[in-house]
């Protein structure tokens, strides 16, 4: 994983930075809104500790130099990390899922799934390794 080691404060600092905020949108909302206003109040505190992210952002997927389908993940932060948001439960497979095709469809190697439904922040941070990119090597950190 060749991202970690040469960029490994970046990844880790911006990260954590972001892992913070929304853990300060936990701390004043709670659990038990729906995922849109998490998603709103993160953008609130993004933007308010001056972290550069787009919103909404499409990441188009190619098949042999044909478009086939569109994502739209939730959060791109600093064009390095794709932040899913959840208002759920717990985690599951099919939010790694979701985020691993983000991921691939865009190029990035470093992910969030960020859930609020809990009594408190979980998150998940994934790394898809350019290396490994035929095997489909994924790691996750928690």
């Amino acid at each position: 994983m060749t991202l970690i080691v040469k960029n490994q404060y970046v990844v880790s600092g911006l990260t954590g930075d972001i892992i913070g905020a929304a853990m300060e949108v936990h701390n004043q909302l709670g659990p038990g809104f729906l995922e849109s206003v998490y998603d709103e109040a993160l953008a609130v505190e993004l933007a308010q500790r001056k972290i550069k992210f787009e919103r909404q952002k499409e990441l188009p997927v190619y098949y042999k130099q044909h478009y086939v389908k569109k994502f739209v993940c939730d959060f791109v932060v600093d064009n390095k990390i794709i932040v899913e948001v959840k208002a759920i439960s717990t985690l599951s497979e099919i939010d790694r899922v979701q985020l691993t095709s983000y991921l691939k469809a865009s190029g990035t190697e470093i992910g969030l799934l960020l859930n609020f439904g809990g009594r408190s922040l979980e998150f998940k941070r994934m790394i898809y390794s350019k290396e490994n990119r035929q095997n489909q090597c994924l790691s996750e950190m928690d």
